[in-house]
């Protein structure tokens, strides 16, 4: 553990708010946290991982690091790489997970490896073919650090690079240190737990659809629950954020991806992602993505919108068609995960055949969902069923928290 001891350069006052888990594939002993990041003062502004140098550049010092970062990455203003390089530390690459390192690619788009143009930092896309560091790239790197805004939902394909990230971290034997950053959708879980036999790169853990997790959090229960491969174990270092707590309703900096605009698609992505998986538009290719929804197919005509090319959406589903639906609005953000929008899309569908497509079951994690959807169960019915799995995550879940919850 001596390795770990410049972190605690602050002693007492340093130990109480980072937490680590170091590999037991390497003969070490796994280490449940056993505080929690209290807010110092609740008066005071939210400080994420990345914020808290002093806390982590001992840490760094004479190490050889990778980034796995995006354009939500900052220090302030500042890019983290540009932070980190001013402040001496040794970064030899850089890795960018889905639409690249400044965010700008479409969904499922392919990344292509290259350089940065301000640094020369030559950078590795962990999306397609490649999402997960190969060895070769981390023969001469000590640490990675992971400092991405992620926004709580099991879909969102953040944490599965961070899953790989950690996987390749436990097989190579070397060091992670995660930047904590508050979950937009972290006051509450919602959702169905995603089936064992369902496991992609848009469901990597059987977790619900709102986990109410931070990527730390959800770090330390990959370690915990054993879900890499070979059941290893990272050796995981995460630097709370402070001032958060699962009560905060935070807000957005910085876009997280090219479609996820503002707060109100943040909060409706939960609920309206599964639509990716039918032949009904979620507003990609307009300037309301993920805030209104709509399909040629619709026979309520109340409202319409044509999907256009546009960045980020360049070829949206039903270019050039109208599609009939409707806007979505801040009173349709419950606080809780809902089908009622799928159910009022099939139920008046002219096309119900080709609603569905194989993707639905990919996002729900579970076959159950489209056949309930079919058969014309209820909302009410539909998440009955879901309570016994999601009540044992909950359980399981609150051995992992590093802030205090929502309950």
């Amino acid at each position: 553990m001596q390795h770990l001891l410049l972190l605690f350069f602050s002693a007492l006052l340093s130990l109480k708010q980072c937490t680590e888990s170091t590999g037991e594939s390497r003969g070490q002993t796994s280490v449940q946290p056993q505080t929690t990041a209290e807010p110092v003062n609740k008066n005071t502004e939210i400080i994420t991982g990345a914020q808290q140098t002093s806390r982590y550049l001992p840490w760094l010092k004479d190490k050889r690091v990778a980034l796995v970062v995006n354009q939500t990455s900052v220090i302030g203003k500042k890019h983290l790489v540009d932070s980190l390089l001013a402040l001496g530390v040794n970064i030899k690459l850089i890795y960018a997970p889905e639409h690249g390192f400044r965010g700008e690619a479409d969904a499922g788009a392919h990344i292509s490896n290259d350089k940065d143009a301000q640094t020369n930092l030559p950078i590795f896309s962990l999306y397609g073919k490649n999402k997960k560091p190969a060895a070769e790239q981390l023969k001469d790197i000590d640490a990675v650090i992971f400092d991405i805004q992620d926004v709580g939902t099991r879909f969102y394909t953040y944490i599965s690079t961070m899953h790989y990230v950690m996987e390749a971290c436990a097989e190579n034997n070397k060091q992670l240190l995660i930047l904590d950053r508050p979950n937009p959708n972290g006051y509450y879980v919602d959702g169905p737990v995603r089936d064992t036999e369902h496991q992609s790169f848009v469901g990597m853990h059987p977790i619900p659809i709102v986990h109410g997790l931070t990527v730390g959090e959800l770090a330390q229960m990959i370690n915990g629950e054993k879900w890499l491969a070979g059941q290893r174990t990272c050796n995981l270092t995460v630097i709370p954020v402070q001032n958060y707590s699962h009560k905060t309703r935070y807000s957005l900096p910085i876009k997280p991806s090219p479609n996820l605009p503002n707060d109100l698609a943040v909060q409706l992505y939960p609920s309206v992602c599964l639509f990716e998986g039918t032949n009904v538009s979620v507003g990609r290719g307009t300037e309301m993505p993920f805030q209104v929804l709509g399909s040629p197919f619709y026979t309520k005509k109340t409202y319409s919108f044509t999907p256009k090319p546009m960045q980020g959406a360049t070829n949206p589903p039903h270019l050039n068609q109208v599609c009939y639906g409707y806007k979505l609005k801040s009173a349709d953000v419950q606080g809780k995960f809902t089908v009622q929008y799928i159910l009022d899309f099939y139920r008046n569908s002219t096309d119900k055949e080709k609603f569905f497509t194989n993707f639905f079951t990919t996002l729900a994690g579970t076959p159950a969902l489209k056949e309930q959807i079919i058969a014309g169960k209820t909302e009410e019915q539909i998440r009955a069923s879901w309570q016994p799995a999601l009540q044992a995550y909950k359980k399981m879940r609150k051995q992992y928290l590093l802030y205090p919850d929502f309950e």
